[in-house]
């Protein structure tokens, strides 16, 4: 038996971490663009409008700006070849970043759920909202449905699950702003208190995507594994490299976008050593090329040929 692990130096997975790692950097900084002038935009008519829920919406559009900033930084740590501390890479940069986007939507979504209840508790205070905040809750609606399209196809095109949050981040305020420009239309239309309660749902589908985000990126920081469908893609993989003859114990592990797995495959038990641990290595090569696989480690077992006694071949326990 013999564990094979040799370092891939493979120039085509460099260039997929340099391509994410662009794509990060380059549909991130169109986000924060769209985001300072929105926010300053939306913040400021609220205020002169007397709109609680285009306050609200220009809160979350703020929050986005930190968000796309904490995404930079993710993506530009990791991108960072693999070092002695850190010998699997820095891909988990990307997991922890989503986590802190969940943390950051879970307190804004709470803080806009209490400021429209306290708003909902003293009716009165309810002010008449001026036209202009419907002009700029509906072009507040546009660009950022234009922006998560734009995001969501980058962060496809390059496997990030980081960018499909950040994406689907835009997409939370696009859908706020269309709850704010209905809550802003119900008070032109004689309701005041439908602007506070747009602020309610605003907050709610804030809070509540924040949780999604959040629980999801813990998850794989505790080592979840991906889902068996691509655990049994790797496996038919293995199965179909020259002198396998049969693999289990795949186990897998994310780390960021990438993929981790540790697996037993069976070879003949009458090749030597060396030619066992080629069989490992083809294997290997196989799975990182095929799979967004950022390591393989191989045990390598020995297979006998059926007999009576043992109809399925055998191979000695590890």
């Amino acid at each position: 038996m013999n564990f094979t692990d040799i370092p891939d130096d493979s120039e085509e997975s460099e260039q997929t971490l340099r391509a994410r790692a662009a794509a990060a950097s380059r549909s991130t900084w169109v986000s924060v663009a769209v985001n300072i002038v929105l926010s300053a935009l939306q913040i400021s008519i609220g205020f002169i409008s007397g709109s609680q829920g285009l306050v609200a919406d220009g809160v979350h559009s703020l929050s986005d700006l930190f968000s796309d900033f904490v995404v930079l930084f993710a993506g530009r740590h990791a991108s960072k070849d693999a070092d002695a501390d850190h010998p699997y890479g820095h891909q988990r940069f990307e997991t922890a970043a989503s986590l802190v986007l969940g943390g950051v939507l879970l307190a804004v979504g709470v803080g806009m759920l209490w400021s429209a209840m306290h708003k909902l508790a003293a009716p009165e205070s309810i002010q008449e909202v001026q036209i202009i905040a419907l002009y700029v809750a509906g072009g507040a609606l546009l660009a950022k449905e234009l922006l998560f399209r734009y995001m969501l196809s980058a962060a496809k095109r390059v496997k990030s699950s980081m960018l499909v949050a950040n994406a689907w981040h835009a997409r939370s305020d696009a859908a706020s702003s269309l709850v704010v420009g209905l809550g802003i239309i119900g008070n032109l239309a004689g309701h005041p208190i439908l602007d506070p309660i747009a602020a309610l749902i605003v907050g709610f589908m804030v809070a509540r995507m924040g949780w999604s985000f959040g629980y999801d990126a813990l998850h794989d920081l505790m080592d979840r594994a991906v889902d068996e469908k691509e655990v049994e893609a790797i496996r038919l993989t293995l199965s179909e490299t020259p002198g396998v003859k049969r693999v289990h114990d795949v186990h897998t592990r994310k780390m960021g976008d990438m993929i981790v797995v540790d697996a037993h495959i069976e070879v003949d038990a009458t090749l030597t050593v060396e030619a066992g641990h080629d069989i490992a290595v083809d294997a290997r090569q196989r799975v990182m090329q095929r799979h967004r696989v950022l390591n393989l480690m191989t045990h390598v077992d020995p297979w006998r040929q059926p007999d009576r006694d043992h109809p399925g071949g055998i191979a000695s326990p590890p």
